[in-house]
């Protein structure tokens, strides 16, 4: 089987995910396109959804998780009225209702679910139980028991109002899934409800409008694909941050514990450290004034792009 070569490259792409593609296919496409070795993401988004999907590369993938803690920011349409099977437009309709709703209640409503709650995740999930995801086992007519998780809406607003087809925009914490809030949205009105349409906007300090197409990078040569990268640090901005001179960074690059009195840096588990040309080092935790590596990058040269070297801090914009 014919395959193109692949690089070791490392490093943050944005992409906008269309609709109807997997993130997993997603992720394969431009793996292709950037002709990168090692790939990987950072939480998926649903078919039916689209929007913003940070993809990492290389050295990046071992601070993916870094992202799926960050809170989301989305906007959604719901369809009051009717409900279905999944919660969203794939699934089979299984009610439909009158409704009689006004834009006041709909707001009084979405007002009941700001703040802090509990969840039960969805049949139609990835979530595994025994060694499969949860959506097999509903294709499959079964009914598993799942436990309710807590997850927090720090905001809910109406974007448009349409007495059918109301849309609203929310940041929520990880593990929120937007079809299990629309139809609790639905309930609350009385007239039931379903999620038709899904779009990411940001992913902790990551927005939309950063993020390319996989339209756009099939059109453009593998360096421009690769110009597109952000660095490794990209995942890391809502850490501290910390520089070292040579000696001390190559101490903590070799295991060691390094003591590091930094004014204004305070005892935390994770914080991001630098060298004295203020390349990624990696995470290490600080306690007493001391250093001490989780997760270090491999910095290595390259011609193929701007793998580990670390952009101005002003490319990365800060979540408000």
């Amino acid at each position: 089987m014919w395959r193109t070569a692949a690089d070791l490259i490392d490093g943050v792409l944005l992409l906008d995910k269309p609709v109807g593609l997997s993130s997993n296919l997603a992720l394969q496409k431009a793996r292709r396109l950037l002709q990168a070795r090692k790939a990987g993401h950072t939480g998926t988004l649903d078919p039916l959804a689209s929007g913003l999907l940070p993809l990492t590369f290389g050295e990046a993938t071992k601070f993916s998780a870094d992202l799926l803690e960050a809170d989301k920011e989305y906007q959604a349409q719901i369809e009051l009225g009717v409900t279905t099977s999944t919660g969203d437009a794939e699934g089979e309709v299984l009610t439909r209702r009158t409704v009689h709703v006004a834009r006041e209640q709909f707001e009084a409503a979405l007002a009941r679910f700001v703040g802090k709650g509990q969840q039960v995740p969805p049949m139609h999930s990835a979530l595994k139980h025994g060694g499969r995801p949860l959506y097999e086992l509903a294709r499959d007519g079964r009914e598993i028991e799942r436990a309710p998780r807590a997850i927090e809406l720090l905001r809910l607003t109406t974007m448009s109002w349409d007495e059918r087809r109301p849309s609203f925009e929310l940041v929520c914490s990880k593990g929120t899934y937007v079809r299990v809030l629309a139809q609790d949205i639905g309930e609350a009105l009385g007239c039931g409800a379903h999620l038709i349409r899904l779009r990411r906007t940001r992913v902790g300090n990551l927005r939309l409008a950063q993020a390319t197409t996989l339209s756009l990078l099939e059109a453009q040569s593998l360096s421009e694909r690769r110009s597109q990268l952000l660095p490794v640090d990209a995942l890391l901005g809502s850490l501290p941050r910390i520089s070292l001179d040579s000696a001390a960074a190559a101490r903590l690059g070799c295991g060691q514990r390094v003591c590091a009195q930094e004014p204004g840096i305070e005892d935390a588990p994770r914080l991001r450290v630098y060298d004295a040309q203020q390349r990624l080092l990696g995470v290490a935790s600080y306690q007493n004034g001391w250093l001490t590596a989780t997760r270090m990058v491999t910095n290595r040269p390259t011609d193929k792009g701007p793998l580990t070297r670390i952009a101005p801090e002003k490319q990365i914009k800060e979540a408000t």
